[in-house]
């Protein structure tokens, strides 16, 4: 069973930086897909970015330029770096495996104005 773990979230102004990790366990094949997706309160859970096997990035249109989803290699965690932060940016944050249908726990990240 996989099993993800977010980390690095936190409290930052707007335009400042965060790093997110997605570290996984459980699994035993060698490249993976994974999600990165967003709940801000009141808000349906929403897509942000996604890195495929190949590690190609995709990224909803409100992040784009802005996050950048990458993996050095499928022992590593995934991160999601986040630049020029709004306070719309403001949510939890979860990572998804999409071949298990599997999520993480979430972590906070809040932009202050």
């Amino acid at each position: 069973q996989v099993q993800l773990v977010e980390s690095g979230g936190g409290l930052v102004q707007a335009g400042g930086s965060l790093r997110l990790s997605c570290a996984a366990s459980g699994r035993t094949f060698s490249s993976y897909a994974m999600n990165w997706f967003r709940q801000a309160p009141g808000k349906e859970r929403e897509f942000v970015a996604r890195i495929s096997r190949s590690a190609g990035a995709t990224y909803a249109d409100s992040v784009k330029g802005r996050f950048t989803i990458s993996r050095e290699n499928a022992q590593t965690p995934v991160y999601l770096q986040m630049s020029s932060l709004k306070p719309e940016d403001t949510a939890v944050y979860y990572c998804h495996d999409p071949l298990s249908n599997s999520w993480g726990q979430g972590t906070q990240v809040t932009v202050s104005s």
